[in-house]
């Protein structure tokens, strides 16, 4: 009898040990799947930054570009740009300082496909034969999409690089608020080099190729870096990067962001280190 309770104690230690070790690799699971689904939320918010990273450089290179007359020299000039009706562009002019002020209006309006509300403010010294011109702005009230971006940023435009092209570089210093409290901040810089279209009259032929590197730190206290591997093709007539990529780099994972072959679309693809490939809608 005794050796029959040794024996069943034993069998319920095993059992109750089974019991513990399959509980703690229920858990192991279900805290792989949250942090997998936590690096793709996080990457898809990446995405939506670059987009809105795209907006406003577009907008305020295509405004500056417009108030120094190297757009819109055509007979219609309002045909020469992007920006649609319902936007208003104010310009305070002190001899050579310019203050630029455009704005969405509370209600928004609707730009490249993404509503726009409140304003972007920018200045800069007026000066043609300067190779390089600061342009500085902030956002006043700023929403794209709902979501709530607040910066003070500055743009160093260069009349020409070593390729002879105009070149932009972007402080990337900007924080994202979405709708659901998610927050996220990046700084950085972003090179934005005009490859096509310079001179031509209009705003839609423009082609740029950006590189540069930054980090996005979210209100969870993760921290992606970023690296351009391929520079990121910008066709205006498109609201999306067509090609190129980035490195991306965690603490805890890491990848390629693939943004396609050339193909105006909102797909590109995330692939891990480890080789797993997921979609990702911009």
């Amino acid at each position: 009898m005794k050796n029959l309770k040794v024996l069943t104690k034993c069998i319920l230690g095993f059992v109750v040990l089974g019991l513990v070790m399959s509980s703690c690799s229920d858990n192991d699971d279900n805290t792989a799947i949250d942090n997998e689904t936590q690096n793709i939320a996080e990457i898809q918010q990446s995405a939506e930054i670059d987009q809105i990273d795209n907006v406003l450089g577009d907008i305020v290179v295509e405004v500056y570009e417009q108030q120094e007359g190297n757009l819109g020299r055509m007979a219609n000039a309002s045909s020469a740009s992007f920006i649609p009706e319902c936007v208003t562009i104010t310009v305070v002019a002190q001899q050579n300082f310019r203050e630029v002020t455009v704005d969405f209006g509370t209600e928004g309006c609707v730009v490249q496909g993404h509503l726009l509300r409140g304003q972007i403010v920018f200045d800069y010294t007026r000066d043609p034969e300067a190779q390089q011109i600061e342009i500085n702005y902030n956002l006043v009230d700023f929403f794209v999409d709902a979501k709530n971006v607040i910066g003070s940023r500055s743009i160093l435009r260069e009349l020409a690089n070593d390729n002879g092209n105009p070149q932009f570089t972007h402080d990337l210093s900007l924080t994202v608020i979405w709708p659901n409290g998610v927050q996220a901040s990046r700084e950085g810089t972003r090179i934005r080099e005009w490859v096509e279209g310079f001179g031509s009259g209009v705003f839609s032929d423009n082609v740029f190729e950006i590189t540069g590197d930054w980090t996005a730190t979210f209100v969870n206290g993760n921290t992606h870096s970023y690296e351009v591997v391929i520079p990121l093709r910008r066709e205006i007539g498109c609201m999306y990067f067509v090609s190129g990529s980035v490195d991306v780099e965690r603490t805890n994972f890491g990848g390629i962001f693939d943004f396609g072959d050339g193909t105006c679309d909102d797909q590109a693809t995330f692939t891990f280190n480890n080789g797993t490939e997921i979609e990702v809608q911009l």
